[in-house]
């Protein structure tokens, strides 16, 4: 039986009539999911959307309203450690888990949500940041999704390369010592939309959409959260390395990165489109990390471009009579 969970549609912004949902992972974490229906007369499918770290479903509204337009149901995730998922840090406001491949429980949840609620298939992926990480891991494993799509996706994280090998050392020297809780350096405890002004931001060029944001944790501040644990850097530097040396799954796939990106690593990201065939690399010219909360313009593009590639692969899908005249 699912569980009906809040949704604060009075700042999500999203379509009429979204739902949220509690969810249980098989280690017992409690998650929760929104949902929007698409608002065509026919599906096109739907769109699984995995968020970056510190994210949550309400922040999605605007996007899910674009693409339940465009009819794809959307369904949105808060990972554990974040949204009003449980938290896992004894500071609910520090970002953590204990081993990276816990979000492919929370993955697992999703896509039982998707089919309990008769969700439109085919399914599509949209990652983000971190949730592009997971969202990859999860494509390799065996996402029921028929193609895929990633904004700023987290296949390694920006570090100075003096920084580097300092961060591997003190991420898996604090855990050894027992302080993989403490706050990663230069981290704060404060999300970063309240903590730094707009000017000079990493999220956004978009005054209206970081003034957006803004709102939506200053109404519900349950939903905020700082900086990352040690224990949390370290498993996402595990994690990207890990993923790098796989080869990228057979879907068709698309990528776009802010050309002012100073949270996540491009140089891996363009490494990772170069060796998967057919994919395509769009840089947003002037776009800060969280393309999906640009400019109207910036963000309107690159969800139509979406689209477009969701519905070349929902095309090109093998029909029942097609199967049939083959064999």
């Amino acid at each position: 039986m699912l569980r009906e969970a809040p949704l604060f549609a009075d700042v999500a912004d999203g379509p009429e009539g979204g739902r949220a949902f509690w969810l249980t992972a098989s280690d017992g974490v409690q998650l929760r999911a929104g949902v929007w229906l698409h608002s065509t007369p026919e599906p096109s499918g739907t769109v699984l959307m995995f968020p970056g770290r510190t994210e949550y479903v309400e922040k999605y509204g605007r996007v899910a309203k674009h693409l339940t337009a465009a009819g794809y149901s959307t369904l949105v995730m808060d990972w554990r450690g974040q949204g009003l998922a449980d938290r896992l840090h004894a500071d609910p406001q520090a970002g953590h888990v204990e081993r990276f491949t816990d979000y492919q429980l929370d993955v697992a949840e999703a896509v039982k949500l998707a089919r309990a609620e008769g969700l439109p298939e085919p399914y599509m992926l949209i990652g983000h940041s971190m949730g592009g990480c997971i969202g990859l891991r999860a494509a390799m494993e065996g996402l029921p999704v028929t193609a895929c799509a990633f904004t700023g996706p987290m296949w390694g994280i920006y570090l100075s390369a003096p920084l580097r090998p300092a961060a591997w050392v003190i991420s898996w020297g604090s855990g050894k010592i027992g302080l993989g809780h403490t706050f990663a350096p230069s981290t704060k405890r404060e999300a970063l939309v309240v903590a730094e002004p707009f000017e000079g931001n990493t999220l956004t060029t978009s005054p209206e959409m970081f003034h957006h944001m803004q709102r939506q944790i200053g109404r519900y501040p349950q939903l905020a959260l700082g900086g990352p644990s040690l224990t949390w850097l370290h498993e996402a530097l595990r994690e990207c390395r890990t993923l790098m040396r796989r080869p990228a799954p057979d879907l068709p796939c698309v990528a776009f990165v802010g050309s002012n990106e100073r949270i996540v690593d491009v140089p891996r990201i363009e490494q990772r489109m170069a060796a998967w065939p057919g994919a395509q690399l769009h840089y947003a010219q002037d776009a800060e990390h969280e393309v999906l909360m640009e400019r109207a313009a910036v963000r309107t593009e690159i969800l139509d471009t979406i689209v477009v590639h969701f519905d070349a692969a929902r095309q090109a899908q093998p029909t029942a009579r097609n199967i049939a005249s083959q064999g």
